[in-house]
């Protein structure tokens, strides 16, 4: 999650792309060059340890925007494949 968070920040789309598992990944993905990521918290975390192979993970991530600052929290599915973590899809909460 820390690195999916970074390569937003940093912008890295291939990464992003790279670290999304292949059942659900996008076409495209298109980064808003007005967006600064500005932190993250971990609220919560479900497996995803060294015998997973599955995890979740919820999460805070600031930002802001030209319409100005906000939040997106999201609880995250993973799966392990090959040794990598891949970003399967997410649950947006409020």
């Amino acid at each position: 999650m820390r690195s999916r968070y970074s390569a937003y920040a940093l912008g890295l789309d291939a990464y992003l792309r790279d670290s999304w598992h292949p059942s659900t990944r996008p076409l495209a993905i298109e980064l808003d060059d007005g967006t600064q990521w500005r932190r993250l918290q971990i609220v919560d975390v479900d497996r995803g340890g060294a015998d997973d192979d599955v995890g979740v993970v919820e999460y805070r991530a600031g930002y802001r925007n030209p319409r100005g600052a906000a939040v997106l929290h999201e609880r995250s599915r993973f799966r392990r494949e090959n040794g990598r973590w891949l970003y399967v899809d997410g649950d947006m909460l409020t």
